[in-house]
């Protein structure tokens, strides 16, 4: 029993590696090419569960689940072109400030649309119930975002790494100054970056809004830990985020085990020892600065 109980731990850890991940790639992909430091980020998580609770009613679960997304990252497009796009060259620090005032913003404006209590969203009558395998018990829900998680990041690599828009955008991360001297405009390839990212948070948003609840400081709350796994990955690491969001869920879900009280805390002092070791990261990259 406590070999199953352990089992259903880590995949417990890496069911919520898996949501840190989702936001992590994107806060990662619009740092990498923009050198945007988006506070704001878990504001559009946020938004995207909030926009399943008001969608769902109307056209179901399954059509919330297409269309919150797509909406979040059509917002993403806009925020890009009216807010990023004018800090690209300057100092990172003011889009650090910038982004914290959009994230109060946005946070602020949902408690004035939608209350300050949490809303309820309950799970999907098809997706109620548990798989079971042998003494082997676990939610069909849960086991659903774990695949719905893998195939996003699957979409996401192969655009990326298998694409002509994903050579430019790597090229970008890597050599910016190359890539302008070819006569090549990075300004659309980074709102298409930044649609894709503000894009998985929202999907993150909508998976995450039946077991975490819907409140508006939902997006404050997820974001310190997409930055440890953004940070334990290495900036500029597409393998790295991925490998540090399933080294985080795993230790978090053994911790838990092991010792609970410091399940949470786990992922810092993971953090802390990965820094010490490798301060840029487990597969950091050196990054130029977009200019």
């Amino acid at each position: 029993m406590q070999l199953i109980f352990l089992l259903e731990q880590v995949l417990n850890g890496l069911l919520v590696g898996a949501y840190y991940l989702l936001i992590a790639l994107g806060l990662s992909l619009i740092f990498s090419l923009g050198g945007i430091v988006n506070l704001a980020h878990g504001g559009f998580y946020a938004i995207g569960a909030y926009l399943a609770v008001a969608l769902a009613p109307r056209i179901g679960f399954a059509g919330a689940f297409v269309a919150s997304p797509i909406l979040v990252g059509l917002l993403g497009v806009a925020v890009e072109r009216l807010v990023f796009r004018r800090f690209y060259r300057a100092d990172p620090i003011l889009s650090l400030l910038l982004t914290f005032g959009l994230a109060m913003v946005i946070e602020q404006s949902l408690r004035i649309l939608f209350g300050a209590a949490p809303l309820p969203f309950s799970i999907p009558a098809e997706l109620r119930g548990q798989v079971l395998l042998g003494d082997f018990i676990y939610p069909r829900y849960r086991l659903m975002i774990l695949v719905v998680a893998l195939a996003a990041v699957a979409a996401t690599w192969f655009l990326v790494y298998r694409t002509s828009f994903g050579r430019v955008v790597r090229a970008g991360v890597q050599n910016p100054e190359m890539v302008g001297a070819l006569g090549i405009s990075l300004q659309p390839y980074m709102t298409a970056v930044s649609a894709l990212g503000i894009g998985l948070a929202g999907l993150a948003g909508v998976l995450l809004a039946p077991i975490s609840g819907v409140h508006p400081a939902m997006g404050a709350e997820i974001l310190t830990a997409a930055f440890v796994v953004v940070v334990i990955g290495g900036l500029g690491s597409f393998w790295g985020v991925v490998a540090a969001a399933a080294l985080v869920g795993v230790v978090r879900g053994i911790t838990i085990f092991v010792f609970p009280p410091a399940g949470e805390a786990s992922m810092y002092l993971l953090m802390a020892l990965v820094l010490l070791v490798r301060p840029r990261g487990l597969l950091g990259e050196r990054i130029q600065k977009f200019e």
